[in-house]
This record gives structure tokens, C-alpha cells and sequence, in this order.
């Protein structure tokens, strides 16, 4: 049986292709469950496989894709059973090993997560890792003391699919919710999620010889790293949390020790793509709770493999904005 993939190339002088092919079953990799996939989407990492670059796709060809929603066709782990409905995020699947960018995926039981009644597949791919990571960022501030009425929580890259997903799920828990964008277009968007206070990036991500600024953050959610993160640990209030999830600003932290010291800031580090399975299970819970549907169908962008290589080129400039759902069977 054939079916449609996405597939990279890379030949011996470094040029880069993107095909969507027919492969047969047997191409797929090794693993004890097969899904038929309905929906993936697209992430920074995604951009980059797309396009080969970042040294995460080691070996050619390759399928891409590191999110794909579906049900399964065959299944050799008691666990799940053919027509069960099943999400995959990270564990190195669309880097290392073929991905969701096809119509079909064969991975490890244990790299799958149930899909919650009340979330569709194409909803599970609106949230992808993006929304995913969110909520691990929200649970992580959580454990670590934030509650709503402690003062206004920022979140930073606001209209990217990891604080759009955030941006959300906070105002609907009850928190005040900051959001910092370099896209002043978007501030309607992200007033629509939820956001209290729009803020500018430019007001942000300087960084300042002062260690320390007034407390003005009772909590962070930061995907864009660098100096804009150094900017906002000097920000925060006493013993608040700042939950990492991203680099957008660059890999790079030129900041001091003192909030650590002074003010008992905590920088919490997020990984989504090792996460053990109860955590994910108890974020993909928490989502179907604390993600209003509403506000997550007002983010989405559809698209089909042969959108892929140009969407892959426009996440990596930031033009894309909230969550783009791909159709694999479209």
C-alpha cells in the first residue's frame, strides 16, 4: 500500500529538496504501533527540518514533522487498538526518526498519548507542540506557587503558536495576562485571546545595565531567550517563576545572578520533546479543561504537504502567526 509523504533530500553539495512522493508501508521505521494520520502542523523545529538546516536531520530522505494527530491502523502494544485516536509530540520523531508529515506513521506505543474525548484531532493539532509546551509552562508556574490575583503574568513571542496557546489557556484560568510582540498588527488578535495589556517589544528586549528593575511580573511564560529573557528576570516579583520554552530571540542569556539571589527568582527550564508520559497525559488533560475551543478555532490556519516547504520558510522569519493545522489527506 502507497501513500503520500512529504520527503527531504539533501545531495553531496548541500542542496536541499522537498517532494511530495508515494512510498510504500514497508519504507516506514520501525515501531509497534501504526497511526494513519489525519493532521500534523507546523513548529520552529519544523522549519528547520523542513529545510535542513539546524543539524536536526542527520540522514536523507527524510519525513518531517515532529506532531501528528490520527487513529491507529495496526498496533502489536495492548495499550491501544486499531481506531483509537492518538496524538504524538516530540521524542525526537521528525528529526531523527520520519515524522507526521505523511499519511501514515509507524513509532513506539510509548511515544503515543490517548487523545481526550473532548478534543478532536484536528483540534490536538491546532494545539501541537506549541500548545502542549504551553501547558507544561502553565502546570510548571503552577507547581512553583502562581495563582491568579498575584499581579499580571507576561508572556513573550505572544503571537507565535506557543504564546497564542498560552495567552488563552491563562485568561481563561484568571490571570492578567501581558503579552510582548514585535508585530503591533497582531495586538487585536491577541486582545481576542485574552490579553490584558499589550506590550511592545522594543519597551522589553534591551538589556539595561541594572540587575535589578521594578517588581512587575508575577509570572513568565518566555519563548524568545537572550536578552529580552535577561531584561525580564531583572522584571520579575519576589520568588516568581519564569518558565523557558524557547529561543526566538537567540540561544545566548547576558544576565546577572541577583534576581536568583535577591528576589528568589526561579528560571524554569520546559522540554516537551523527553517529557515522561505522565506529564503529557496530565497536560493533554488540563488542556481539554482550560483551552477554550473557541479561542484555539480563532488561531487556526489550514494547509496541505505542498504548503509545507513555504511555511517552513515563513515560521523561521516569524511571519507565521497562531497555529497552522495540516491536512495530510488534502
Amino acid at each position: 500500500m502507497s501513500f503520500n509523504a512529504l520527503i527531504v533530500n539533501k545531495d553531496d553539495d548541500g542542496n536541499v529538496s522537498q517532494n511530495i512522493e508515494q512510498i510504500e508501508l514497508d519504507r516506514l521505521p520501525e515501531g509497534n504501533v501504526t497511526v494513519a494520520v489525519e493532521y500534523s502542523t507546523v513548529n520552529y523545529k519544523d522549519g528547520l527540518c523542513v529545510n535542513a538546516t539546524g543539524g536536526l536531520v542527520r540522514n536523507f530522505p527524510h519525513v518531517p514533522g515532529i506532531d501528528f494527530a490520527g487513529t491507529v491502523e495496526a498496533s502489536d502494544d495492548p495499550r491501544y487498538k486499531s481506531g483509537d485516536r492518538v496524538v504524538l509530540n516530540g521524542w525526537r520523531v521528525g528529526e531523527v526518526r520520519w515524522g507526521g508529515y505523511a499519511q501514515k506513521a509507524r513509532v513506539d506505543a510509548d511515544m503515543l498519548v490517548s487523545i481526550p474525548d473532548s478534543i478532536t484531532t484536528k483540534q490536538a493539532m491546532a494545539i501541537g507542540t506549541a500548545g502542549y509546551t504551553s501547558m507544561l509552562a502553565v502546570m510548571a508556574l503552577e507547581d512553583h506557587g502562581l495563582k491568579p490575583g498575584q499581579g499580571e503574568v507576561l508572556v513573550t513571542g505572544a503571537a507565535g503558536g506557543v504564546g497564542s496557546v498560552a495567552t488563552a489557556i491563562l485568561s481563561k484560568l484568571g490571570y492578567e495576562v501581558a503579552c510582548v510582540t514585535g508585530r503591533p498588527e497582531t495586538a487585536d488578535y491577541l486582545t481576542s485571546l485574552g490579553a490584558t495589556k499589550i506590550v511592545a517589544r522594543e519597551e522589553i528586549n534591551e538589556t539595561v545595565k541594572r540587575p535589578l528593575e521594578a517588581e512587575t511580573w508575577a509570572g513568565c511564560i518566555d519563548a524568545v531567550g537572550s536578552a529580552m529573557l535577561a531584561r525580564v528576570l531583572g522584571q520579575m516579583k519576589y520568588g516568581s517563576s519564569v518558565a523557558a520554552v524557547g529561543l526566538a530571540g537567540g540561544a545566548d542569556l547576558p544576565a546577572t545572578v541577583v534576581p536568583f539571589l535577591l528576589r528568589g527568582v526561579n528560571l524554569l527550564g520546559i522540554d516537551s520533546v523527553m517529557q515522561p508520559t505522565e506529564n503529557r497525559v496530565r497536560a493533554w488533560g488540563r488542556l481539554a479543561t482550560d483551552l477554550p475551543m473557541d479561542k484555539l478555532e480563532s488561531m487556526i490556519e489550514m494547509a496541505t504537504l505542498a504548503d509545507l516547504p513555504k511555511l517552513g520558510n515563513a515560521i523561521l522569519k516569524g511571519q507565521v502567526k497562531g497555529r497552522v493545522v495540516v491536512d495530510v489527506n488534502a
